[in-house]
C-alpha cells in the first residue's frame, strides 16, 4: 500500500462514520417527527386524523418491500452511487411532502421517501462492514448507532416546537439542508464498493418475501383500529405468514435467494438477529408508551413531555464512549445477559411511576434506559458480523435491516396492544384508567424483555472476539 493510499484509506476512516450517521440521523427524525403534527396536517389537508394514518403505513410498506432489495441493487451499481441516489430520493420526496396539497399526493411522497430509507440504512451499514477490520468495527458501528437512538427522541420534541411556532410543512423541509451536507460528504468520503460476483435478481423472492413482509406490516399497523373484520384479520395474517413460509422454502432451492437464510447456521449472527428481534419486542414499544404516560398519565404538556425524553439520548451519546472498553473486558455474552435483564427491570420500574414520583428520579430512570439501550443496540449490532466473511456481508447486512425493521413495527405494535388491552375500551380522558393501563403494559414489556435474555445463553465466552478483542 503506497502513501498516498494509506492516506486515502485514514480519511475514509475518519469521515464515513460521519456520512453514515449524518443520513442515518435524517431518516430516524422524520420517522418521528411527523407523529406531533397530525393534528395540524389533518386541517390544513381538510381531512379527518384517522385517515392519516396511511401516511405512516405507507411509509413503513416501502420499507418493507426496499429494504430486502438493497444488497442486491448495492452490490450491482456499487454503494456510493446507490446512497447518494437514496439521499437525493430521500430529501426530493420530504420536498415533495412539504408542499403536499391534498392526502394522496403526501401518500405517495412518503412511499418514494420510504424507498429512499430502504436504502438508506442497510447500503450504509454495508460501507462500514466493508471499510474498518473487525478489530475497528465496533467504535466504527458505536458511533454510527447513535442517531438511531436520539432521533426517535428528538422527534416528538422537535415537531411540537415547529408545529407550535410555524407551518407543518417545515418539519420535511428540514431535510433539505441535512441532505445537502449528506451528499457533499458522500461525494468525498464515500467509499464505492460492488459485489465479488454479479448475481441475477431473485423475483420470485422478492415477490413472495416482500408481499408476505408489507402485508403483515400493514396488519400490525391497523391492528389495533378495527377497520376491518376479525374473520379477515385472521384471513390476511395466515395469508402474510404463508408467503413468509413460501420464501423460506424458495431460498432453500433457489441459487441466488433474495436472502440467503442459510447465514442463520452462524451463531453469532443468528443469535445476535433473533434475539435482538425478541428483545425489541420489549424495547420497542418505549418511545410510544412513554410520552403517553407523561402526557395522559401524569398531566404535563407536550414540551415538558418531550424534554423528559432527552436524558435517554444524553446517557446513550455517553454510553459509546465506553461500550467498547465494557464489552472488550465481559465479552459478548456476558454483556448481552446481564444488559437486557437490566433493560427488563428498567422498563419494569416505569410501572411505579405516578404523578407523586419527583422529577429528578423519572430524569434518572430515562438516564438509566438511555445507557442500557446504547449498549445493547451497539453489542447486537456488531456482534452481527463477528464471524460473517467478507464475501457474504452485503447480505447479512441486508438480512439484519430487514429484520430490524419489522422488529420496531413489532415492538410498537406490541406496546400499543398491551396497553389496549389493560385499558379495556375505557376512555384515554380516563387518567387514572389510562395510568394503570400503562403501568400494567410496563410489567408486561419488562417481564418479555427478561425473558428475552435467555436467547443469548447459547453464546460462548469467546464468540464475538474477532470485534471486540480484535482477536482471530
Amino acid at each position: 500500500m503506497t502513501a498516498s493510499t494509506s492516506i486515502e484509506a485514514s480519511r475514509v476512516k475518519q469521515y464515513l462514520p460521519w456520512v453514515v450517521a449524518t443520513a442515518l440521523f435524517m431518516e430516524q427524525l422524520d420517522s418521528t417527527i411527523i407523529n406531533t403534527a397530525v393534528p395540524s396536517m389533518a386541517a390544513s389537508l381538510a381531512v379527518n386524523p384517522l385517515s392519516l394514518k396511511a401516511v405512516v403505513t405507507s411509509y413503513i410498506l416501502s420499507l418493507a418491500v426496499g429494504i430486502p432489495v438493497s444488497g442486491w441493487i448495492a452490490d450491482r451499481f456499487g454503494t456510493r452511487r446507490v446512497f447518494s441516489i437514496a439521499v437525493a430520493v430521500f430529501t426530493l420526496s420530504s420536498v415533495m411532502c412539504g408542499l403536499s396539497v391534498n392526502l394522496s399526493m403526501l401518500v405517495v411522497a412518503r412511499i418514494l421517501q420510504g424507498l429512499g430509507a430502504a436504502m438508506m440504512m442497510p447500503v450504509g451499514r454495508l460501507t462500514i462492514v466493508r471499510t474498518f477490520q473487525k478489530s475497528e468495527l465496533l467504535a466504527a458501528m458505536n458511533f454510527v448507532i447513535i442517531p438511531a437512538l436520539i432521533g426517535p427522541l428528538l422527534g416528538p420534541t422537535v415537531g411540537g416546537l415547529i408545529v407550535h411556532w410555524v407551518s407543518w410543512r417545515a418539519i420535511f423541509f428540514i431535510n433539505v439542508p441535512v441532505g445537502l451536507i449528506a451528499q457533499y460528504l458522500i461525494h468525498r468520503h464515500m467509499p464505492d464498493y460492488h459485489g465479488d460476483q454479479p448475481r441475477p435478481l431473485d423475483l420470485r423472492g422478492l415477490v413472495l418475501f416482500g408481499s408476505g413482509a408489507a402485508l403483515l406490516s400493514w396488519l400490525l399497523e391497523i391492528f389495533d383500529e378495527h377497520t376491518i373484520s376479525p374473520e379477515l384479520t385472521i384471513a390476511l395474517l395466515l395469508l402474510a405468514f404463508l408467503l413468509l413460509g413460501g420464501y423460506a422454502l424458495h431460498s432453500q432451492r433457489a441459487r441466488f435467494p433474495l436472502l440467503n437464510l442459510n447465514l442463520f447456521r452462524v451463531r453469532t449472527f443468528r443469535v445476535s438477529v433473533v434475539g435482538g428481534f425478541v428483545t425489541r419486542l420489549g424495547m420497542g414499544g418505549m418511545p410510544f408508551l412513554l410520552p403517553l404516560l407523561y402526557q395522559l398519565g401524569l398531566g404535563l404538556p407536550a414540551w415538558q413531555s418531550g424534554m423528559l425524553m432527552m436524558p435517554s439520548a444524553a446517557a446513550a451519546m455517553g454510553m459509546k464512549l465506553i461500550a467498547a472498553r465494557v464489552l472488550k473486558r465481559f465479552g459478548y455474552k456476558q454483556v448481552l445477559i446481564i444488559n437486557t435483564m437490566m433493560i427488563g427491570l428498567t422498563i419494569f420500574t416505569f410501572s411505579l411511576i405516578t404523578p407523586a414520583t419527583p422529577l429528578y428520579l423519572i430524569v434518572a430512570l430515562g438516564l438509566a434506559q438511555g445507557l442500557f439501550n446504547s449498549l445493547q443496540f451497539t453489542s447486537m449490532n456488531s456482534m452481527a458480523y463477528a464471524d460473517i466473511p467478507p464475501a457474504d456481508s452485503s447480505m447479512a447486512s441486508t438480512i439484519a435491516s430487514t429484520l430490524q425493521q419489522m422488529s420496531m413495527s413489532f415492538g410498537l405494535a406490541c406496546g400499543s396492544l398491551v396497553t389496549a388491552w389493560f385499558l379495556s375500551g375505557l376512555p384515554q380522558s380516563d387518567q387514572l384508567a389510562v395510568t394503570s393501563a400503562l403501568h400494567h403494559a410496563f410489567l408486561t414489556l419488562g417481564v418479555m424483555t427478561l425473558m428475552s435474555s435467555l436467547s443469548f445463553w447459547s453464546l460462548k465466552p469467546e464468540d464475538g472476539e474477532s470485534v471486540s478483542k480484535g482477536a482471530s
